[in-house]
């Protein structure tokens, strides 16, 4: 009767032991894939700023290489139009990264204070230089994207 009753009891606590460790798997796996789901959003927020970045430094580069070069007024006007909506298409990846990655959020700031800099360049020469730090802080912002995800 007692070897019965020890048979019964293992049998229950194999059974609560296996629940329990199916249970810790299935839990770890749904922490791993959340983890997963997390850093492929900030490595998309992230590539989604630096896109940003990327087309208005180009639209400001050419709108103040045009400016600077004493262009007609309407080529002007049209590189600034364009170099406004390049502007704004900033705001939401920018604003994505600050919450999804706030350990970029410093970096991210950065790399888009340098763009928005080219506006008002002395000379194309400053506007070059101004040009390469832009490029330089995006790339920082990448490489610490790289190192947090």
């Amino acid at each position: 009767m007692i070897i019965a009753l020890f048979a019964v009891a293992g049998t229950l606590l194999g059974a609560v032991t296996t629940a329990l460790l199916q249970q810790h798997g299935a839990r770890a796996e749904r922490r791993a894939a959340h983890a997963d789901l997390d850093r492929r959003e900030r490595i998309a927020a992230v590539a989604a700023l630096v896109a940003a970045l990327a087309d208005h430094r180009r639209a400001m580069w050419m709108r103040e290489s045009l400016r600077l070069s004493g262009a007609p007024a309407v080529e002007y006007d049209t590189a600034r139009a364009d170099s406004h909506g390049t502007r704004s298409a900033i705001s939401a990846p920018l604003v994505t990264v600050e919450i999804l990655a706030p350990a970029l959020a410093t970096a991210a700031g950065t790399a888009t204070t340098a763009v928005y800099a080219l506006r008002g360049a002395i000379d194309q020469h400053d506007l070059d230089r101004l040009r390469a730090a832009a490029i330089a802080a995006t790339g920082d912002l990448v490489r610490a994207a790289a190192c947090t995800t």
